[in-house]
């Protein structure tokens, strides 16, 4: 959510330091700052701008070590008192992400003790908590340690010492963090993105790993105070693989990748005639044959996916599948099944609320657990049993859109396997094919392009919009719904389109354009009926429809003709016009396509 980087160099990090939060910018933030090692004192920045403000406040500010931090407000509203880094006694500076859960109780005994906050954010508290180690006569590293096992809840952290120029401190538990190793400089950062431009070498760390950086080396303690060996590894990501090139905004540049994005998902099956467990590790083809149903955790668009593959599941495997909000989860009582498949998505591996809830079906006793993330070595992907990664390379606008389609080929793909394992699959040679003709026929529907711009100008006076689907596109809906009012902040809801006369026909009127989602399938005809019912109240109708569904325009009806049916995969087909009208409608309005207001990408906190 919030964004860490760190530097230590024999040359000034501030640029560094920039350029590394300026790559987090997608996360999502309301405020920045950075502070320095200056001639033993601490020099900080601080601003609730964009990043650029932050580096015209900063243009002056040289160090050889500092950290910087971009926030999303949690405990106490944007602005420069509860921005990051926050500061004891001009002495301890700390950036941080997480919440601290104990931070009233630890701000209470630090207030009696003397110390005074100039802000309402829980990160204070940590700053003032290594101070009164540090000033006992401890090391840094010692101090951060010992305040550590006082702190309850989630954190990643970056701290430095006015008087300790020649190190830097950092932990995690329940946030991402990684080390860059650099020669004769190293680094730290959130997310691997932001060093790009000075290492591709990184360490992922483990929960509870604290680390002691210094210029020319480091040390790695795991939960427990041990040293320990963490390997290096070489990235793949590319530096030309985060940068925007031709297109306008991210999610445009997002939304155009996803034929390839699927190609590199698929290449596991694509030069093969049939499907094998083992690409989901080796363990699965015995884990698969001991499961007899699925579970599915996740929050937000990744839900959306598991809602699917729902259909897929009991349809296609006969496998029952309930698909959970990994929030709800684990707050309420279940019933488990230890026979079960647990699957976690997440774009990032790095959500707090899928994290929690796969711990949680652990704990239960439920070991069978397969996690289909967009990053290797994130947390969810060493958390899980079994792993699948989707290759849709960096995802950098918060409004997910190849994470999405990615995840919907590495459930059918999963759908697939169970039931050949279930003796289910007799057309194993077909499904086959449709996934290889999968990029193409995305292709196809990205060059509708234009149509869905001009489509998209008709929304733009709007402030209301209501998506229907049926069946396995009625999650569609809801992602189509999702995607409008995270980018346009227009309010859009969706509904089966069975459930009109339950209620929400009750909106319907010329002011409330009504977008369907309307393949050639066995409820089309049940749709078409569903859709009289808007025209009968008066409501303009955009259908997204199948060449052969014989739904004609008229006054008031849109239609808008998909190039092609592809039977089970038809709901990744269909996503990608809801993409482009989302992103279209957000550019009449004017707002921050990449970087919609009070959201952040990689959600890391609860």
């Amino acid at each position: 959510m919030c964004g860490i980087v760190g530097a230590m160099a024999q040359r000034n990090v501030v640029p560094i330091l920039l350029e590394g939060l300026q790559r987090l910018e997608y996360r999502g933030y309301d405020s920045a700052g950075l502070v320095v090692v200056n001639d033993k004192m601490l020099e900080r920045v601080r601003s609730t701008g964009r990043v650029k403000e932050l580096a015209s406040r900063s243009a002056d500010t040289q160090g050889q070590l500092g950290i910087a931090h971009t926030r999303w407000a949690t405990h106490g509203a944007p602005s420069i008192k509860n921005a990051h880094p926050h500061q004891s006694r001009d002495m301890i500076a700390v950036v941080h992400n997480g919440i601290i859960e104990n931070y009233e109780e630890l701000r209470a005994r630090l207030k009696s003790e003397g110390y005074e906050f100039t802000s309402e954010t829980d990160t204070e508290v940590i700053a003032h908590l290594i101070h009164s180690h540090y000033m006992h006569g401890n090391s840094l590293l010692v101090s951060v340690q010992t305040a550590l096992k006082e702190l309850e809840g989630a954190y990643a952290l970056g701290v430095i010492a006015a008087d300790n120029p020649n190190q830097l401190i950092c932990a995690r538990r329940g946030s991402p963090l990684l080390l860059g190793v650099g020669i004769g400089e190293n680094f730290v950062a959130s997310d691997v993105s932001a060093l790009l431009p000075v290492t591709n070498r990184v360490i992922y760390l483990e929960e509870g790993d604290v680390v002691e950086v210094e210029r020319e080396s480091y040390r790695i303690f795991d939960a427990h105070g041990k040293p320990v060996d963490r390997a290096v590894q070489v990235s793949e990501i590319s530096n030309e693989s985060v940068q925007l090139g031709n297109y306008r905004h991210y999610m445009q540049k997002e939304i155009h990748e996803q034929p390839s994005a699927i190609s590199d998902t698929l290449e596991s099956v694509c030069n093969s005639t049939s499907i094998s467990p083992g690409i989901f590790g080796a363990d699965a083809a015995a884990t698969f044959s001991e499961v007899n149903s699925i579970l599915i955790l996740a929050c937000g668009t990744s839900y959306h996916a598991g809602m699917v593959a729902r259909y897929w599941l009991e349809e296609i495997a006969g496998i029952q599948c309930t698909v959970e909000i990994a929030s709800e989860y684990r707050y309420r009582t279940s019933v488990p099944n230890l026979n079960a498949l647990v699957v976690v998505l997440s774009q990032s591996g790095e959500t707090a609320d899928t994290m929690a809830a796969l711990n949680h079906a652990k704990d239960m006793g439920q070991g069978n657990t397969l996690a289909i993330c967009n990053v290797p070595e994130s947390a969810l992907i060493r958390a899980s049993k079994l792993r699948f990664l989707t290759r849709a390379g960096p995802e950098i606008g918060v409004a997910s859109t190849k994470a999405f389609t990615t995840q919907l080929v590495a459930l059918f793909l999963l759908t697939l396997v169970l039931a050949k394992q279930r003796g289910r699959l007799v057309q194993e040679t077909e499904f086959v094919h449709a996934l290889r003709h999968l990029p193409s026929a995305v292709q196809k529907v990205l060059d509708m392009e234009p149509q869905i711009a001009t489509l998209a100008e008709r929304f733009a006076s709007k402030h209301h919009a209501l998506f229907l689907g049926r069946g396995m596109h009625y999650p569609i809906a809801l992602e189509g719904a999702l995607k409008l009012k995270e980018i346009s902040y227009i309010h859009a809801e969706a509904y089966p389109a069975g459930e009109l006369k339950h209620g929400p026909l009750a909106l319907v009127d010329k002011d409330m354009p009504v977008i369907s989602v309307a393949p050639n399938d066995t409820l089309l005809e049940k749709l078409k009926s569903n859709l009289q019912e808007v025209r009968a109240r008066g409501g303009e109708l955009y259908v997204f429809a199948d060449a052969d569904t014989l739904i004609s325009e008229s006054d008031g009806v849109n239609v808008i003709q998909m190039p092609e049916h592809a039977g089970y995969l038809s709901p990744v087909l269909h996503t990608i016009p809801l993409q482009l009208l989302a992103y279209y409608v957000a550019l009449q309005k004017g707002t921050d396509v990449d970087k919609p207001r009070n959201l952040a990408k990689s959600v890391t906190v609860e």
